[in-house]
């Protein structure tokens, strides 16, 4: 099937549609709060990356048989961008700041097509995990940054056409993310790395992804106190700050990583936390619905009764 071929065509593939659906002409409304940029953006590539380190450490110390690549995984997770669509949806129904969450999702993804490379080169270095990544560089940014640019590029002339299509471009994505993962584990087979490791492995993960999505969580709770959010612009700062994007670090992975034996273990903390992010944050977005319907019109509604 020429993997290594079809995986880095797909890369470029998925970053091109992401740049075609990137609604820029919609980050406007919600350009003007600062506050509320300033959380988000901090909290996705510098406080998260911070927690990560720390977050390194202490599964070092309680479980030093813990194979690498799965600390790799988890240092990646922490550096990546944040959702957009779903973010955008979730706000929305939780009534919050949808256009605060439209910009900042929107601008996370941007940035982190630049960013989140260089993030884990510095990261995995001071953790002493990689090497540099010499003329991988190069490589990323002509199949990720190039593509991406392409996409936003050419979106004012087929902007309808796309909004349209937008379940046909989905499932395109879909479709490729699910071959990269598909080949990743099928190298992971073929390495012997599931016998080795056993089911301890996985409820370690696990554990692991609940611990760091609480710890952000209440991390974004406290920043958003201290800026005295209102708490419309709480729910935006939430959902855009404590989810990572799935359809964007597969393919950054696959680059990043190569095709590695190990590169199924290493997508194993960002496959974990998609969903269980999803479950947790669709139930608070209905909480938050819930709560706004209670809460009699003209009345404040601080952050503390969230």
């Amino acid at each position: 099937m020429h993997a290594d071929f079809l995986n880095n065509a797909g890369i470029a593939l998925i970053l091109f549609v992401q740049g075609l659906a990137m609604a820029v002409e919609r980050m406007k409304s919600g350009a003007g709060n600062w506050r509320l940029h300033l959380i988000i953006q901090s909290f996705t590539f510098l406080l998260f990356p911070v927690v990560g380190l720390a977050f390194n450490e202490i599964t070092r110390i309680i479980w030093p048989s813990e194979p690498s690549a799965l600390r790799d995984g988890f240092l990646y997770l922490c550096v990546l961008p944040s959702t957009v669509s779903t973010s955008v949806v979730l706000t929305t129904v939780a009534k919050g700041n949808t256009s605060g969450a439209i910009f900042n999702a929107a601008l996370s993804n941007i940035l982190g097509v630049m960013f989140t490379p260089l993030l884990v080169r510095l990261l995995m270095q001071a953790s002493g995990q990689v090497s540099s990544f010499g003329p991988l560089l190069l490589k990323i940014t002509l199949l990720t940054l190039a593509p991406f640019a392409l996409g936003m590029a050419i979106r004012p002339l087929v902007r309808k056409w796309v909004d349209a299509g937008r379940p046909m471009l989905n499932m395109l994505s879909n479709g490729v993310i699910l071959l990269i993962v598909y080949t990743a584990f099928c190298d992971s087979v073929e390495g012997r790395i599931w016998q080795h490791y056993g089911i301890g492995l996985t409820i370690k993960v696990l554990i692991g992804v609940i611990a760091l999505f609480i710890t952000m969580s209440l991390l974004v709770w406290a920043a958003s106190n201290a800026a005295r959010l209102e708490r419309e612009d709480f729910i935006a700062a939430l959902f855009c700050s404590v989810k990572k994007t799935l359809a964007m670090g597969i393919p950054l992975a696959q680059l990043i990583f190569g095709a590695k034996g190990n590169l199924g273990l290493i997508l194993l903390p960002i496959m974990f936390y998609h969903p269980f992010q999803l479950f947790v944050c669709g139930l608070l977005a209905n909480h938050f619905a819930d709560q706004k319907r209670e809460i009699p019109v003209g009345e404040a509604s601080p952050i503390a009764q969230s």
